[in-house]
């Protein structure tokens, strides 16, 4: 593990005009991936029946760990591909970096030659922090943190993609900020009242206002995760309604979404549509949540948008 010295600049500073900002002086840490054990851990990802196959995989990939406004230690992948641009990708709830819709995006981005950084929101997979049902609005304070170290160290943030919480996510972060100008919504939730009796039972607001949390269990009964009064109220009170109509016309947004998606309904994609003033929706048609058969449909809508994004941004830019 060794250590490099970026200058990062923690002011509201716009991507966009790939300057590198001045000191102060911030410390990253980073471990070069062996492409023979990263392949290893491509080939355990796709696991599905239509995947994307990984291509040259030998290309350079860096472990970066960045630490957040808390102090935390947030763990990511950048697939390199010596781009200028580079699009940063979140996952959902109770999911890492290494789901494979994460995994075959990068991918496929670097192949293209547009590098790539997937990372663990902090309490997730290998970043530090404890782990929080709701945290919607802490976890884009962690995209934050991402998209002000890579404005520091030689890259513009062309475009930022989260599925699931992680497409809720990069929407409320394009709500507050003015830095980035493109985002990709992949099966996001607009209710964030919805979904949680599936999870916590009808009950759920007694039971939580009687013990103070909610232990939520497997079909085996170990607990997996516990839900407390306050991150469920954090929960309830982050509305994605009034953060869609802060964002601003300049911001172009894509949002896809699968027609069988069971954990978030299709409606919730419509209602983005409505609201959203520079907005797209493509529907992959017969797709589940996880675009478990359908995962070659969402790169190749995503690969188009952005790269049709950053050539907009930048028309004398070559892919």
């Amino acid at each position: 593990m060794g250590v490099l010295v970026f200058n990062y600049h923690p002011a509201s500073t716009s991507c966009l005009n790939f300057k590198k900002p001045p000191s102060p002086i911030f410390l990253c840490q980073v471990r070069i991936v062996s492409s023979t054990n990263r392949s290893r851990s491509f080939r355990r990802s796709l696991k599905m029946s239509q995947s994307v196959s990984p291509q040259n995989l030998a290309v350079k990939q860096q472990e970066l760990v960045i630490p957040n406004k808390y102090g935390e230690r947030l763990v990511g992948v950048l697939h390199d591909a010596e781009s200028s641009e580079i699009v940063v990708l979140c996952h959902g709830f109770r999911s890492t970096k290494d789901d494979p819709s994460m995994v075959n995006l990068a991918v496929a981005l670097q192949n293209e030659g547009i590098s790539a950084f997937r990372f663990d929101f902090a309490g997730n997979g290998e970043s530090e922090g404890s782990f929080q049902y709701g945290n919607y609005w802490r976890e884009a304070d962690d995209l934050r943190a991402v998209v002000q170290y890579f404005c520091g160290a030689n890259h513009a943030v062309g475009a930022i993609l989260g599925h699931s919480k992680g497409g809720s996510v990069v929407l409320l972060y394009a709500s507050k900020y003015n830095d980035i100008r493109t985002f990709v919504n992949v099966s996001g939730r607009y209710d964030l009242k919805g979904g949680i009796e599936d999870r916590l039972g009808k009950d759920y607001m007694e039971k939580i206002m009687q013990d103070g949390f909610i232990d939520v269990k497997n079909k085996t009964g170990d607990v997996e995760y516990r839900v407390t009064e306050e991150s469920l109220m954090d929960r309830l009170n982050t509305n994605m309604h009034d953060a869609c109509l802060q964002i601003d016309m300049e911001c172009s947004v894509l949002t896809i979404h699968g027609s069988s998606d069971k954990i978030i309904p299709l409606q919730d994609a419509h209602e983005f549509d409505k609201i959203i003033p520079n907005h797209k929706l493509h529907v992959v048609e017969g797709a589940n949540h996880g675009y478990t058969n359908h995962q070659a449909e969402l790169v190749s809508v995503v690969l188009d948008f952005v790269k049709a994004s950053l050539k907009q941004d930048h028309p004398g830019t070559q892919q």
